[in-house]
């Protein structure tokens, strides 16, 4: 089985149910979900106006490859009531669930890039990466020295 990381977030409803939900539909897929960092308040990332996130990263071990692991990803999603061609871009939302790293797989096709392109740009999801993963690398990047040229404030830990 392969270790993957994904960070689950959302800004509308009842969050925290709904995180654990879309691990609910992770885990009767057959995808076993290993640590869960903690819940973080963090502000919006991109340009539309909207209520703060709240986002959680965590370990699973998969045989799926990477391309269907995000097809179930997406299909969680769907099934939590996101319609990604109805929101805007960077728009409030449910659910959103990223793969951000699957093994050391670098994957690049039109649907997936591994490692997550923009994963050492955020600091909503690399701050609970790094609760659960202190060694996860970004290619040849350390998780830990992406963090330390983000700004963080804003980010809380709930839990």
């Amino acid at each position: 089985m392969t270790r993957a990381y994904l960070c689950l977030g959302g800004n509308v409803g009842v969050v925290a149910d709904t995180l654990a939900l879309a691990l609910e539909h992770l885990s009767a897929a057959g995808v076993r979900v290993g640590a869960r960092s903690s819940l973080y308040r963090t502000p919006p990332w991109g340009p539309v106006a909207q209520p703060d996130y709240v986002n959680q990263v965590v370990e699973v071990f998969t045989d799926l490859p990477p391309p269907a692991l995000l097809r179930l990803a997406l299909e969680v999603e769907r099934k939590l009531g996101r319609n990604r061609s109805r929101e805007e871009r960077f728009g409030p939302r449910r659910i959103d669930i990223d793969l951000l790293l699957h093994g050391d797989t670098a994957w690049a096709d039109e649907d997936l890039i591994l490692p997550h392109p923009r994963l050492a740009e955020r600091a909503f999801a690399l701050v609970p990466l790094l609760e659960i993963a202190p060694d996860a690398r970004i290619g040849d990047l350390s998780a830990r020295d992406a963090l330390a040229t983000l700004d963080t404030s804003g980010i809380e830990r709930l839990d």
